[in-house]
Formats: C-alpha cells, sequence, structure tokens
C-alpha cells in the first residue's frame, strides 16, 4: 500500500552520484525538500518534460522556502550521473539512484514494467517532504504527466 501524507519517509539506502551511499532518512531530515521519482533515467517523458521542468523552476522552488530538489529513480548511481550530466542539472536537482527499488518499495509505488523490458521501476509521482514527514504526495493516475510536474507541485507551495 503506497504511503500517503502524514506518513513518515521510508529507511533505506541509496546512492548519490558521487556513488557515496545515504540513508533516505537522514537525507530528508531537518528540511524541506521536493522529491520527484521517474520511471527511468534517459526515458522520453522523463529526460523530455519532468526533470527539464524541476531544473528550469529550482529558483521558484527556492523562492518557496524548498531546501533542496531530487529526483528518484531506480538506476545505477552511473546511469543518474550520467542522465544529471547529460541535462545539466548543476546544483539545481540532486540525483539519487535507488538501485535496488528499495526505497521504491518501501514508499509502496513500484512499478511493474517487464512488459516493456524494463523490470522493476518507480512510479512517476512527487512529493513534498518536510522534516522526514510526507506533506504532498502526487502520483501519476497513468503515463502522463500532470499532478507531479514541477508547475503542479510548485501551485502546492
Amino acid at each position: 500500500m503506497p504511503l500517503k501524507a502524514g506518513d513518515k519517509v521510508p529507511s533505506a539506502t541509496v546512492n548519490k552520484t558521487d556513488l557515496s551511499e545515504v540513508d533516505t532518512a537522514d537525507l530528508f531530515k531537518g528540511k524541506k525538500a521536493v522529491v520527484f521519482a521517474v520511471p527511468g533515467a534517459f526515458t522520453p517523458t522523463c529526460s523530455a518534460q519532468h526533470a527539464p521542468g524541476f531544473i528550469q523552476k529550482a529558483r521558484d522552488f527556492k523562492a518557496k522556502g524548498v531546501d533542496e530538489i531530487f529526483c528518484i529513480s531506480v538506476n545505477d548511481a552511473f546511469v543518474m550521473k550520467a542522465w544529471a550530466d547529460g541535462l545539466k542539472a548543476g546544483d539545481d536537482v540532486t540525483f539519487i539512484a535507488d538501485g535496488n527499488g528499495d526505497f521504491t518499495k518501501a514508499m509502496g509505488l513500484e512499478l511493474d514494467g517487464r512488459g516493456f523490458g524494463l523490470g522493476t521501476r518507480s512510479q512517476r509521482y512527487a512529493a513534498v517532504i518536510e522534516d522526514g514527514t510526507i506533506k504532498e504526495l502526487a502520483v501519476e493516475p497513468g503515463g502522463g504527466l500532470t499532478c507531479s510536474s514541477a508547475e503542479a507541485v510548485l501551485s502546492t507551495l
């Protein structure tokens, strides 16, 4: 069952693009963060719309009190680094690799992509997290990009 607003962020080990491990409970502790999850790095909607929207609007998020923006995907840290570099994300968005899908599973937001040759991935979603507690969670109902877009999340802040 997916987590919801009011729930604590689960503890899971993920990797930053420098390959360092970090616990998600520590990652979100003591800050206001926006997290958006994508089914896969380098995939069409993720690369053309979802991630670029957050990169382009990073200043708007900071102006609304967001300390950090995170992009999480069930990919390895090497792929996430190459993707962040290709998108020229710089320091605007922190890309996080959930290589084993542990965080995604703990959030209850797995996507069965086996029919497309993708294995288990993350559903597309966005969350506002304050000091480790989920304040807002918007999960896309289908294959599009609506409620988890940068614009949609900004409108909730």
